[in-house]
């Protein structure tokens, strides 16, 4: 199977080196564009179980890899690694439901392809004799379930740049205190969007491949093609349980609406709806930084705005960079146009797509916005009514659901586990908390004594671990990072 660059500068190639590289050298997305023949009907999975959704998915995008390979990966990333044997349960959450995706060893819906990733790409390392140092910025949860899955995985490097003060107190301490022989770390003065542009010239600089010491860049971002498909599976096993567990009839349409920063967790459902899973609306929900409302709304993608610091802060994000593979696949495979749309977004700050174009994505696509104060009334909401617990990002999904909710079955993806946000969760809860001298660890007690339940053991233990990274860099230090770090671990 080939994959090209989404701008149609770069040679196509198969999925074992789309897997490896991560970013065509033209700067563009790796996508495969041919949907029919990756078609999945439910009947298939019936009756099985998270690991059976995940081959029946993977096998059909990456043939380059053997069935024992892909099967191999599959059981090495989730047996043993999560807190339930469902992997990602559909719960109900009053008339809706709730998708949860955090409970994996990070607590974030990034374990589910960050667990499975490092399996791929150490394969596809292996068949190509290639030494990987991944390099990866994080909003706040890439950036840890990436540390965690790559950790000690012999041939790979990883590191990982988060921006200083721009993450929860949990998220920073998951990543500085991360163990591991392979694993660099460093805060970035500046937003994720200056770091996540950065990181794509580093790529783009050294075209995959590091000129000093001969080892291949890739990403565990979600432009590495591996990573997406990884996350498709989660959409096609939440129909799967729902249509098992009685609540839906097969062939009933579902709307899922998806907490959004980078548009990778939400394409990965426009890839499974393009599959032939029966899904109605995806429901793009963002925080303050509206920047994808505004686009769906008028067609202009605009960055030349305010970046604003909110309780959701892994959605804190003014570029959105799978977007670009949607505008492939909706402009029926136009690199063409893609590129120039790009072009204009890295010079002159935004793009304007065609009337026809945008038609064509709204046809799939509704949307909103929750700013924090609507953020903060979701939680509190969804415990006093509902006597559910959920996280400031899927806070925003649930009152973006409200307000978009049609006929279709709602499912909300649930991101991440409340207690990565215990300070903003408690506080939304009960706002009459003296606040003052808590750190993080207090509001998460506090949050456990107030919901009875208990805070997932690898965000509590992180009270005892050793701060082991604590490097602060300026963005124009980065590639001296990445190259420092490739000698260490090389």
């Amino acid at each position: 199977m080939r994959y090209q660059s989404t701008r149609g500068r770069a040679p196509a190639v198969d999925s074992v080196e789309a897997t490896l590289t991560g970013l065509a050298t033209d700067g563009g997305l790796y996508v495969n564009d041919d949907f029919a023949t990756k078609a999945l009907d439910v009947q298939e999975i019936t009756g099985g179980n998270y690991m059976k959704t995940a081959f029946a998915v993977l096998s059909r995008y990456f043939d380059d890899f053997t069935e024992t390979e892909i099967q191999d990966s599959i059981k090495a990333a989730y047996t043993q690694t999560f807190d339930t044997p469902q992997i990602t349960p559909v719960t109900e959450i009053g008339p809706d439901y709730l998708l949860e995706l955090y409970h994996g060893p990070t607590s974030a819906f990034k374990d589910l392809a960050l667990c499975l990733l490092p399996q791929l790409l150490k394969r596809a390392a292996q068949k190509s004799g290639t030494r990987l140092m991944i390099v990866t910025a994080t909003s706040g949860d890439t950036g840890k379930a990436a540390l965690n899955g790559f950790q000690d995985v012999p041939g790979i490097g990883i590191t990982v740049f988060y921006p200083e003060g721009k993450v929860s107190d949990i998220q920073r301490l998951q990543m500085v205190t991360q163990a591991g022989r392979n694993v660099t770390v460093a805060a970035v003065r500046g937003n994720f969007d200056d770091i996540q542009t950065e990181v794509k010239r580093i790529f783009e600089r050294e075209k995959g491949s590091h000129a000093d010491n001969g080892i291949q860049l890739s990403s565990a971002n979600s432009i590495n093609i591996a990573r997406l498909i990884a996350q498709v599976s989660y959409y096609y096993e939440a129909y799967r349980q729902l249509l098992e567990g009685g609540k839906i009839s097969r062939g009933t349409r579902v709307d899922f609406c998806v907490p959004t920063g980078n548009f990778g967790d939400v394409l990965a459902g426009y890839y499974a709806k393009r599959m032939g899973l029966p899904v109605g609306r995806l429901i793009v929900a963002s925080n303050a930084n509206k920047v994808l409302t505004d686009f769906f709304e008028t067609g202009l993608y605009d960055k030349r705005r305010d970046f604003i610091k909110s309780i959701s802060p892994s959605m804190d994000i003014l570029v959105s960079s799978n977007l670009e593979r949607l505008l492939f696949h909706a402009s029926n495979g136009d690199a063409a146009l893609v590129g120039q749309l790009m072009a204009s977004l890295s010079q002159s700050g935004f793009y304007r797509v065609p009337d026809s174009l945008l038609e064509v994505i709204r046809a799939d696509f509704a949307y909103g916005f929750a700013d924090d104060d609507a953020t903060k009334r979701a939680i509190a909401e969804a415990w006093t009514r509902r006597h559910r617990l959920i996280d400031p990002h899927t806070a925003v999904a649930y009152a973006v659901a409200q307000k978009t909710k049609g006929e279709n079955p709602m499912v909300i993806v649930s991101t991440a586990s409340p207690f990565k946000f215990s300070k903003d969760v408690l506080l939304a809860i009960d706002p009459k908390v003296e606040a003052s001298g808590l750190t993080g660890f207090d509001f998460m007690d506090r949050l456990a004594t107030l919901s009875s339940l208990a805070a997932p053991r690898a965000l509590s233990a992180l009270r005892e671990m050793p701060v082991l990274h604590p490097a602060v860099i300026d963005v124009k230090a980065m590639q001296t990072f990445v190259n420092d770090a490739s000698q260490k671990d090389f």
